[in-house]
Formats: C-alpha cells, structure tokens, sequence
C-alpha cells in the first residue's frame, strides 16, 4: 500500500568492507542530524546489505527512496558522487557498477516487474578507493559522507508528497 508522505533513506554496504560503508556512514549522520533538526514525518532510516528482496521490503510502499551506496569506476576518483533518479521505471546506468554481486540495478528491475517500485527513487552513489576486509573509510571517502548527507536532506525537504498529504499538515 503506498504512503503519500513515507519516505526511506537505505544506506546500502557493509561496514566492515571500508568504503563499502559510505552508505551507512551517510545514514548514520543523516540520524544524528534527525536529533537537531526537523526531519519529514514518516521518514525512516535503514541500512541494507544490499540483497535485492530487503532492498525492496525497505522501498516498498515509500513515496520517495533514497539509497546511498558505494560504487566502483575504472578509472575511478573515490569521493566523487553519482546522483541518479528513477526515470520510467529504469534507473540509468552509470559509468559505476556496485559493488555487490546483485547490483541495485537489479533490484530496481525486480521491484519493478513485482510492482514494487516507490514512487520516485534516488540514488546517491559514491566512488570508493578501498573493499578490503576492515572498518573506517578512506579519507576521499569519509570527506563526502556530509556533503551527501546534506544532499539527501535536501531531497527530503524537497519532497513535494509530503506537501499533499493532509495527514501530514499539506493541502490535499
């Protein structure tokens, strides 16, 4: 069932694979902001492995899903981000591939065919330096954690159904 005003931030990765933590590190100082400032109502934050099927339970039913991941290029300039937006139903394939087996590519495929899409999507998707088995990120990748937080803070503030939605304090 779609909610008019819910909205999911997925930080996509692994913490204990360095920079495959980006998405994590983002929700994580996306959740400490929350304790400051106003955040949309409905607004949930979540952290995934990346598996396609709890990719789409976290999404499913959201009016706006953002997912922060980490993504390898060759040649690649870790920090460096990729926003990509849904377009009809396909998101546009990036010069970046993720770096899990699935990709979210598939996943978005998945929901897709199942009817499982939210009604926009947005992915922020940074270059990493370093996979290797450890915790911390490099410091091109730690330096965009805030940039992509505010980014993403920005997308919420921006969302417009949390403007119709009646419940919400919107028009309807």
């Amino acid at each position: 069932m779609r909610s008019p005003g819910r909205i999911a931030v997925i930080g996509v990765g692994n913490e204990f694979r360095r920079d495959d933590g980006v998405g994590w590190a983002v929700v994580e100082r996306l959740r400490e902001r929350a304790a400051d400032r106003a955040i949309p109502p409905g607004t949930a934050f979540a952290t995934s492995d990346g598996d396609p099927g709890r990719l789409i339970g976290l999404w499913e039913g959201a009016a706006l899903a953002v997912v922060v991941d980490a993504a390898h290029a060759h040649p690649g300039t870790p920090g460096r981000v990729h926003r990509l937006e849904l377009d009809a139903g396909h998101l546009a394939r990036p010069s970046t591939t993720s770096s899990h087996g699935l990709g979210l590519g598939e996943a978005v495929e998945l929901a897709r065919v199942l009817g499982l899409l939210p009604d926009r999507l947005v992915v922020y998707a940074v270059e990493g330096a370093d996979g290797s088995f450890g915790t911390g990120l490099t410091a091109a990748v730690a330096a965009a954690v805030q940039p992509v937080a505010e980014a993403v803070a920005d997308e919420l503030s921006r969302h417009p159904a949390r403007h119709r939605d009646p419940a919400l304090g919107g028009p309807s």
